[in-house]
């Protein structure tokens, strides 16, 4: 907690309001956000994630075994982040697949997509954004899932 300058050192010190803080531990854990200050009477409190793990996905040992959306092929990169077709994200927020819950998703695995095609929607701070192809091919790999939360530059998606 810092104090706002121009307040004075013999003023009364605030008390720390721990159920502020443990609403905004909740809200970086719900947004998948990493830092959030907020600010009230002179008072300002930042909650910062180092070594981001949000609380509402499951550990690694806890997620269920499922098949991969696509093989990768061989020679390509292991890491999905290196492959010379991954999209990443360009802002922090949400991920939706499709334009509603339910909605059939913008791309499959196996879609031809267009440069400037709408490939998923990113939520970020209540306004929903358009993330377009930035090249034309095919989708071979979908590295999220529908409502997952995703940091800047995360791999979204692989397109050859």
């Amino acid at each position: 907690m810092a104090r706002k300058p121009g307040i004075p050192s013999t003023a009364k010190s605030p008390t720390v309001d721990h159920d502020v803080i443990r609403e905004l531990a909740q809200l970086l854990d719900e947004t998948g956000l990493t830092e959030i200050e907020f600010e009230r009477q002179g008072v300002s409190i930042r909650v910062a994630r180092h070594g981001y793990a949000p609380a509402g996905r499951a550990r690694p040992a806890d997620l269920p075994v499922a098949a991969p959306t696509a093989t990768i092929p061989s020679g390509a990169p292991a890491d999905p982040a290196q492959h010379p077709g991954a999209v990443a994200s360009p802002m922090v927020g949400t991920a939706y697949l499709g334009s509603a819950p339910g909605a059939r998703p913008f791309v499959e695995v196996g879609s031809r997509v267009k440069a400037g095609e709408t490939l998923i929607i990113i939520e970020a701070m209540k306004t929903m954004n358009q993330i377009p192809a930035p090249r034309s091919g095919t989708v071979i790999q979908i590295l999220i899932e529908d409502g997952q939360p995703v940091e800047y530059g995360e791999p979204l998606m692989i397109i050859e």
